[in-house]
């Protein structure tokens, strides 16, 4: 399949980025946990991890949809993704630089604010790059290319962190070269998007400066937009959870840190052809129907989570998470695109980040304060499966709603 200069460009920024959120969701955990296990508890280390990706997806989700209509009505969607991106390379590269665990959790934050709010915006692209036809195969190219790309500075970092004492390099001197080799990987497969993309021509009508307010109201006319969002609420709330938490809670299990890494590692591998395939169906079958699948083998995920106990358990989760991750992200970015109005993707990206990566504070807050209440971390993962459950009822009433878009 061949892809424009743009959309290749696009595509490359899913390679980048994706680096730095497998190194945030398997190394970063790890290191954090030899700053913080002298003074706190497992279950205790579990809750603060959660509070911290609940803090920086709340300070996203309250910014995403101001910022998104200020980009929208004066051009300027490239300016924030920029300014965002630049926030999580600056956190990504300072993030091996404190001593204490409370300094750390603050960078993480910091960097995690940037990563969020750069996909605002980048998403929001998605009606710029490409045509609606090809919005499932570009998404899910970008997803799947994110995954199998990110393998090749994981596997050095990760090289570095088993045999740095063979090169006689201590735990400090590791960490910080690891951090920027990650981040100047995620700014090298940044610069060509920056370098290329043009916002299409801006609306200087009603619709455009149409507010926060009145967009909501908008929506909640389309029946079949509130049910997506209000699915995508509950569903992608569990899918974040599980990819924020997943090396935390192998951790806090007492699970072997090198076993928990190599499996996310595979999880990377498994998850490229599965979301190439899933990209290339949607061609053939509705991706609505594709979603519904995926939501759905995910409430078996989430239930198999809960029995976990041994490091072959949390493999075999990582397999299957591999399977369908890439696939429930593609297909829900390319789906809501399709229903929305080009000249405010922005805000309204800004709107699917609340109830996307801003609802999944929802998810840890509720994992991390049933682990700190409960000290019982597997019992926590039970409120995944409701989540699951409910985003596929509404998300029925979605697919099957007939009225008409917004537009």
């Amino acid at each position: 399949m061949k892809y424009t200069k743009l959309e290749r460009n696009f595509i490359f920024y899913d390679v980048g980025n994706s680096a730095y959120i497998l190194i945030a969701t398997t190394i970063i955990p790890i290191f954090f946990n030899l700053l913080a296990k002298e003074d706190l508890a497992p279950a205790t280390y579990l809750a603060y991890w959660g509070y911290a990706v609940t803090f920086s997806t709340l300070v996203t989700a309250i910014l995403g949809p101001i910022l998104g209509a200020y980009a929208d009505i004066h051009g300027k969607r490239k300016t924030f993704f920029g300014l965002f991106f630049l926030l999580g390379f600056l956190g990504c590269l300072l993030q091996p630089l404190p001593t204490t665990w409370l300094a750390f959790l603050i960078l993480y934050i910091l960097s995690k604010v940037g990563f969020n709010g750069s996909l605002i915006f980048y998403d929001s692209m998605m009606k710029d790059i490409t045509s609606d036809d090809r919005m499932d195969l570009v998404s899910s190219a970008g997803y799947a290319w994110g995954y199998v790309g990110s393998c090749l500075p994981f596997i050095l970092c990760l090289a570095l962190l088993l045999f740095h004492e063979i090169i006689d390099l201590t735990i400090r001197p590791t960490s910080i070269l690891i951090f920027a080799i990650i981040a100047l990987w995620w700014l090298a497969f940044t610069l060509p998007l920056l370098k290329s993309y043009r916002q299409g021509p801006r609306e200087e009508n009603s619709l455009a400066r149409q507010s926060l307010k009145e967009s909501l109201k908008a929506i909640k006319k389309d029946k079949r937009l509130f049910f997506f969002l209000l699915s995508f609420l509950f569903y992608i709330d569990g899918v974040y959870t599980i990819i924020n938490m997943a090396t935390a809670y192998g951790s806090s299990l007492g699970l072997d840190q090198n076993g928990l890494i190599l499996a996310l590692l595979m999880t990377q591998f498994v998850a490229f052809p599965c979301a190439i395939f899933f990209g290339r169906l949607s061609k053939k079958v509705d991706s609505a129907k594709l979603l519904m699948v995926t939501i759905l083998a995910y409430t078996c995920i989430a239930i198999f989570a809960v029995f976990l106990k041994t490091l072959t358990h949390f493999w075999i989760l990582a397999a299957l998470v591999g399977m369908f991750q890439g696939a429930i992200q593609a297909l829900s970015r390319s789906y809501f695109a399709k229903l929305i109005p080009q000249e405010k993707s922005s805000q309204y990206f800004g709107i699917y980040d609340i109830f996307g990566k801003g609802a999944s504070m929802f998810g840890t807050f509720v994992v991390s304060l049933i682990s700190q209440i409960t000290g019982n971390q597997n019992l926590a993962l039970l409120v995944l499966v409701v989540f699951f459950i409910l985003g596929l009822i509404f998300f029925y009433k979605s697919a099957f709603h007939k009225e008409k878009t917004v537009s």
